[in-house]
């Protein structure tokens, strides 16, 4: 950022250093023109009042020289002395005065002048006056150029330290966060990365790191929550089967075996339950992809709905509900949810599928208790299972709510709790295959 805006700096001085040089150096030549003529002028007038010395002193580093009707020289310059006629130029038959830029005079060789030639009329003829003047150089003067320079390269220093100290105090902050990322660990999500007072866009980042840290420490933490939920959920079925069988064997003879066998069974068939949820749970978090097919809802429904269940179903189903999606996945959302509401209806389930708005709304309501507002989200979260579902449903392993809505965002949809007149209400809506 220093050297772009210091060569831009510099290619700016140049191009203005040009402009303003150039414009120097016609009023310069200007100047010096008119210097020339005047010091010509002076010359006539001393001709006409018939005053005209042999020698005369011309302007600074210039010369002067009268030539007579006959072409001798009458008058000149102390550097011009005895030196023939400077130059053969004339002014035109239609004007007096001629001024022009001539170079290799016989007096300056290698070099061009200023000349400015006046015609002067006396009675025996015509009389020149020649004067010279050095031309303008194109630096105009040393101190002109030294000036320029001078302020040019003041200007893109006073640029480039501007340039580096605004730059270094920008990027302060963004090596302050990086500093802070960088101390920051998986077991100290506590820090967070210091915020500028200025309202920028460094600002923006740090308020948008420490958010991430945020969301990141949450995560860690529902993480850890899970794995120790998981840990006291899959021993206690081991513990169970572990207690039955130490006792069997304390009393071998006195044991009922058969009875023994039934109970670990059933403990293996809970502990078979939380594995299978987890591994389902491992896959929809790793974002394994599913099958890409065509799925009808209402077909969906009725195949799930087939088989005999304690509590009544009844269903409202809208043809021609198709979405995009993996048919074995959305069958175990659907059971999932429908599950849920058995354990929990009274005595009624009430399915619907329908179209609206561009999506697909499969709802889910029983005529139970219903969820409280402030549980609706709760019920999401894994292993989280409240009194009421404890009370209905002991062997139940608190994953099924949480994979369905896992099942449902990995289709590109959402699973809520809405609200209804009595028990709960679940919204399953996702977007429609097009046609």
């Amino acid at each position: 950022m220093t050297l772009f805006a210091s060569f831009t700096i510099a290619l700016l001085c140049l191009v203005v250093n040009t402009f303003v040089l150039v414009a120097i150096r016609q009023t310069a030549e200007e100047y010096r023109a008119n210097e020339v003529v005047g010091a010509a002028l002076r010359v006539v007038h001393l001709i006409k009042r018939g005053t005209l010395p042999s020698t005369m002193a011309p302007e600074p580093g210039g010369a002067l020289q009268v030539l007579n009707s006959h072409g001798q020289v009458v008058a000149s310059s102390p550097n011009l002395k005895g030196r023939p006629r400077i130059t053969g130029t004339t002014p035109t038959a239609d004007n007096s005065a001629n001024t022009s830029v001539e170079c290799d005079l016989s007096a300056y060789p290698g070099q061009c002048m200023v000349v400015s030639t006046f015609r002067v009329y006396e009675p025996d003829g015509d009389w020149y006056v020649y004067t010279v003047g050095p031309v303008v150089p194109w630096y105009v003067h040393l101190s002109v150029l030294a000036f320029l320079i001078g302020i040019s390269i003041a200007l893109t220093s006073l640029v480039a330290f501007g340039t580096w100290k605004v730059v270094a105090n920008t990027l302060a902050p963004v090596d302050a966060i990086r500093s802070k990322l960088s101390d920051i660990t998986a077991t100290d999500l506590g820090q967070r990365v210091p915020v500028p007072i200025t309202h920028d866009e460094i600002r923006a980042l740090a308020l948008t790191a420490n958010e991430t840290l945020d969301r990141l420490q949450t995560a860690v933490e529902q993480q850890r929550r899970f794995a120790s939920d998981a840990s006291h959920d899959l021993r206690s079925p081991i513990t169970a089967m572990r207690a039955q069988v130490e006792e069997a064997l304390l009393y071998p003879d006195s044991a009922d075996w058969p009875r023994t066998a039934e109970a670990i069974v059933g403990s293996l068939d809970r502990l078979q339950a939380i594995v299978t949820d987890l591994l389902t749970l491992a896959k929809l978090d790793a974002g394994a992809s599913g099958a890409k097919e065509p799925v009808d809802l209402a077909d969906l429904v009725v195949a799930e709905t087939i088989r005999p269940r304690v509590k009544k179903v009844v269903t409202s189903l809208d043809p021609g509900v198709v979405v995009t999606g993996d048919r074995l996945r959305l069958a175990r959302l659907l059971t999932n949810l429908i599950d849920n509401a058995e354990r929990h209806a009274d005595h009624t389930i009430t399915i619907t599928v329908r179209e609206q708005g561009g999506r697909a709304v499969l709802e889910i309501l029983d005529d139970g208790a219903g969820i409280a507002h402030d549980q609706r989200d709760i019920v999401f979260r894994r292993f989280t299972r409240l009194d009421a579902s404890r009370n209905r449903d002991a062997g139940g392993t608190g994953l099924g709510l949480p994979i369905a809505r896992e099942i449902a965002g990995s289709h590109h949809g959402t699973l809520t709790i809405g609200d209804s007149v009595r028990g709960a209400r679940f919204v399953l809506s996702l977007p429609v295959r097009e046609p």
